[in-house]
């Protein structure tokens, strides 16, 4: 994949957000990102060959599962790290860091 593919691939992600139930057209991706639909086909073709798209029923795309899980995933590694800042705040403020 060429850089420039690569690119138009992670502005497709983006275009993507905040429609995982209801999926997003090809057109509309297209419009948002400025590029031709031939072009977001075959980025959309790539993302889901590699498991970060799927194709709803109703004929639109939104990120897929696998996608998902690694946004969780995120998520949860955030939330641990700041337990444990919040941990190591509350024992300086208490003087008792060890």
């Amino acid at each position: 994949m060429s850089q420039l593919s690569a690119r138009r691939a992670l502005r497709v992600l983006k275009a993507l957000k905040g429609a995982t139930f209801t999926g997003i057209s090809n057109s509309e991706v297209a419009k948002a990102i400025g590029e031709s639909p031939s072009n977001v086909t075959r980025s959309l073709d790539v993302l889901i060959a590699e498991g970060l798209v799927l194709r709803l029923d109703n004929g639109r795309f939104a990120h897929s599962v696998a996608l998902l899980q690694i946004a969780q995933a995120h998520a949860d590694h955030t939330a641990r790290l700041q337990a444990r800042m919040t941990e190591t705040t509350q024992r300086i403020a208490a003087g008792s860091l060890s």
